[in-house]
């Protein structure tokens, strides 16, 4: 099982620093080469470049007022959920099927419902 992640490209895991612009301000973002990957593939779903989905999901963390603490853990977590929405078929898996015509609140329902049902499952097994 572990030789699908040890011989796996060794570039996946080698970090790279960007720079960008949030709100005039500059900064930088480190994060391994795998998680550019994915913020490229979901920037292109859109029609953005990486940078603008970046400060698209800092703007609209800050407007629902989530706590930024560790921005780059949020856009790696941001990546897994994606490939895990794809994954359990929540999401198109076609590059060119725009993410702003998913139907976000019901597949957040859905994921709502199985956490719930989760949940209860395990507080019987108990």
């Amino acid at each position: 099982m572990c030789q699908l992640f040890i011989d796996a490209e060794s570039d996946l895991w080698t970090s790279k620093t960007r720079s960008l612009r949030i709100d005039g301000v500059a900064t930088s973002v480190r994060m391994e080469n795998f998680f550019w990957q994915v913020l490229k593939e979901i920037a292109r779903r859109d029609g953005m470049t990486t940078n603008q989905v970046i400060t698209r999901l800092y703007f609209e963390s800050i407007d629902a007022e989530h706590d930024l603490g560790n921005f780059t853990s949020f856009l790696r977590v941001c990546c897994g959920r994606y490939l895990a929405l794809m994954a359990d078929g929540e999401i198109s898996t076609r590059i060119s099927d725009p993410l702003a015509a998913e139907d976000s609140k019901n597949i957040l329902a859905r994921e709502a419902a199985r956490r719930l049902h989760k949940t209860q499952v395990l507080m019987r097994a108990q």
